[in-house]
């Protein structure tokens, strides 16, 4: 089974690797516009954030759900040949394939957690971080025409739903097949500050993901050295995968305020030395805290926390990922915008806010 999971993590994040670097640039190159990019892509946040509502309403995650998830996935990425220069029918694969997407990754989830423990899961995860980097530094090589990003996007997706469904396949203890009968325990209201705390800290990367590169190279930082900021960043994330199960052994919800202290830290940095180079490549290194272990110890604290594991992981991605995602990238395009000095400055204070919302939550629960 871990070999399975860390073929199914590289290939599944290889191809949001090809979909966030590439795809852009692709239809981009076709002939749309900025506005119709920003349409097209915000649609894969707002599923992830809208599906788990649905299954909060007796839609179930279970294993004829899944495997029609990994045809929906392989039939809209091989729908974009024909959809490429028509919008409508271009959003609509879209639509598809981030509907296939979102509800794979927190089952396959769900599995890794539920079959190699919380210890584990992030030597296996790892491979996804390592997949998402090799296959940028590979197209970028190819990439002479839409077609061939396309090529490359289809091939990783059928070989993803192969390796997916084997792992679907390969589910077998008794723990994971009960799960699927668990009734909905999950609610957002009694939990706001946890739910509010997970949402806040995924919006302080709004900035990081959206501007950093734009950020640093507008204040003299060359692309290169930017480019080496981002790797030096996922090389430190695969580090902290690989040694995080020692300390994913205590207290999780301590570990999730550590992680959003050191994210604090982090963005106030780029905030405060912009092209101090010592001091970006140290807030880089913290992509280890403030990423890889925050992910890790959020998940892990969920599935202990919730006895409906499969929908509390498709709220994690919707609501952090989804709706998090989406509000952090719209709010940090208005900041630089107006503000371009305070970008980072801003994505401390709403870690802040992450780090007052988690603090609360665990001094209930310990009371």
């Amino acid at each position: 089974m871990i070999l399975l999971l860390s073929i199914f993590y590289y290939f599944y994040f290889s191809i949001i690797g090809i979909y966030i670097i590439f795809l852009p640039k692709v239809l981009s190159g076709v002939g749309y516009s900025a506005s119709e990019l920003g349409i097209i892509f915000a649609v894969a946040p707002l599923i992830r954030f809208i599906l788990p509502f649905l299954f909060m309403r007796g839609l179930q995650l279970n294993s004829k759900m899944f495997n029609a998830s990994l045809v929906l996935a392989a039939v809209s990425t091989f729908s974009l040949y024909l959809s490429l220069e028509h919008f409508y029918f271009l959003l609509l694969s879209n639509v598809g394939l981030g509907v296939g997407l979102s509800l794979i990754l927190p089952h396959v989830e769900l599995i890794s957690l539920d079959s190699i423990g919380k210890e584990r899961y992030g030597k296996v995860r790892l491979f996804g971080s390592l997949g998402f980097i090799i296959v940028a530094l590979v197209v970028v090589k190819f990439l002479s025409s839409a077609s061939v990003a396309l090529d490359f996007l289809s091939v990783l997706t059928l070989i993803m739903a192969v390796v997916a469904y084997f792992v679907q396949s390969r589910r077998v203890t008794k723990r994971s097949q009960s799960q699927e009968i668990y009734q909905n325990d999950i609610h957002l209201l009694r939990d706001y500050k946890l739910w509010l705390g997970l949402l806040l800290m995924q919006m302080s990367f709004g900035s990081f993901y959206s501007f950093f590169t734009i950020y640093e190279t507008d204040r003299g930082i060359s692309l290169d050295i930017t480019i080496y900021l981002w790797s030096f960043g996922v090389i430190a994330e695969v580090a902290m995968l690989y040694f995080q199960g020692r300390f994913l052994r205590g207290n999780l919800l301590s570990i999730l305020q550590i992680t959003i202290f050191a994210t604090i830290i982090r963005w106030f940095l780029i905030f405060a030395y912009p092209t101090n180079l010592g001091v970006l490549f140290f807030a880089q290194s913290l992509h280890a805290l403030s990423f890889a272990l925050f992910h890790s110890a959020a998940i892990s604290y969920l599935f202990t926390h919730y006895r409906d594991k499969s929908l509390a992981q498709q709220f994690f991605l919707g609501v952090t990922y989804g709706l998090g995602g989406l509000l952090g990238a719209l709010l940090a395009g208005f900041i630089y915008e107006y503000y371009a000095q305070q970008l980072f400055l801003s994505s401390s204070l709403i870690a802040f806010m992450a780090f007052v919302m988690i603090s609360w939550y665990k001094q209930e629960k310990v009371e």
